[in-house]
């Protein structure tokens, strides 16, 4: 009797911790992406200039606290602030006893450690413009595996693949072509985050317009993509409405995009793009995994609702004797 009043109402708890933990993971990754481009704009990406040392005398800067050093050093502290969220994720997960939220919180957790040996790889290597496209690549990837971490919250089927989800994978392949270019348009133009930074040595003319035509291709698709499913009323709960915010989200990221061409590259405006590349990547993400709930049928599964969460979504076979008791009682 006891179990069946406390099961259902544990299972609702650690999966309301995991929601919360995962939104922290989303956000902080995110203000991450801000807090690198404003070290890099106000060109203090040697603000510290070794590593993991700030100095080679001290992990701390040492004397007059320069603007520079306040701004390295500031954005490197984060890292202790995504550890500790990383770690309340991975223990959130964990109380789910949810295999699939188990390893999906672990991966995130190993990207913090990740990038921040790619920061320092940067900072040894006197910010080479080609490691710092892999480091905002990097916070990407951990942005993606957020965004994924949520949907399986409440949505613990299996995945499955069909018409729908074979252009929404085309959509977010496309997607990280005008992400990852815009990096490269970066390490060729006068944003190098230090005087003395080395740039990629293209033509910024060039790879902007391959930039530009990346994101036409991108912003083709996507309206593809909202014009064959807005007519289906399933579809448009599902996965027309996260489309045509996608979309939203892309002309206005490529409205930003232009206005910092025609206006010089303006710091502020260029770091509201490097904002909007990390959005971007989370709405497209989030229309991609809709994709497979729709093409899936899958079940949307409340806190709380044990009798929805199937094997296959993750629960180990430890758990599986409290589950049948909780049946048996009812």
């Amino acid at each position: 009797m006891g179990l069946n009043e406390t099961a259902p109402a544990r299972s609702a708890a650690a999966l309301r911790w995991a929601t919360r933990a995962g939104w922290a993971t989303l956000i902080s990754n995110i203000a991450l992406v801000a807090t690198g481009g404003a070290v890099r704009l106000t060109g203090s990406g040697l603000g510290c200039p070794t590593w993991p040392r700030c100095t080679t005398e001290s992990f701390t800067p040492h004397g007059a606290l320069g603007i520079h050093q306040a701004i390295e050093f500031g954005n490197r502290m984060l890292t202790f602030v995504l550890t500790v969220i990383a770690i309340a994720t991975v223990i959130a997960a964990f109380r789910t006893r949810r295999r699939d939220l188990r390893r999906l919180s672990l991966a995130l957790a190993a990207g913090i450690p990740a990038q921040a040996i790619i920061g320092g790889i940067v900072v040894r290597t006197q910010l080479n413009p080609w490691l710092v496209s892999l480091h905002l690549v990097c916070s990407g990837l951990i942005i993606a595996g957020a965004v994924v971490f949520l949907h399986r919250i409440n949505h613990p089927g299996p995945w499955a693949a069909g018409r729908w989800t074979t252009l929404s994978a085309q959509m977010y392949a496309v997607m990280w072509a005008p992400v990852y270019i815009g990096t490269v348009v970066t390490g060729s133009g006068p944003h190098a985050g230090d005087a003395k930074a080395p740039r990629n040595g293209l033509d910024p003319l060039q790879v902007s317009q391959l930039h530009a035509d990346a994101v036409f291709l991108l912003l083709g698709l996507t309206l593809a993509l909202v014009t064959v499913t807005r007519p289906r009323i399933s579809a448009h709960r599902v996965l027309a409405r996260p489309a045509a915010v996608l979309l939203v989200v892309e002309l206005l990221q490529a409205a930003i995009g232009f206005v910092q061409y025609f206006t010089g590259l303006p710091e502020v405006i260029v770091g509201a793009h490097l904002l909007g590349a990390a959005i971007l990547i989370a709405t497209g993400t989030w229309v991609l995994v809709r994709s497979l709930v729709f093409d899936s049928a899958d079940q949307l599964v409340e806190p709380g609702d044990l009798g929805t969460v199937e094997d296959p979504a993750g629960f180990s076979q430890s758990d599986q004797p409290a589950l049948d008791s909780t049946a048996a009682g009812a």
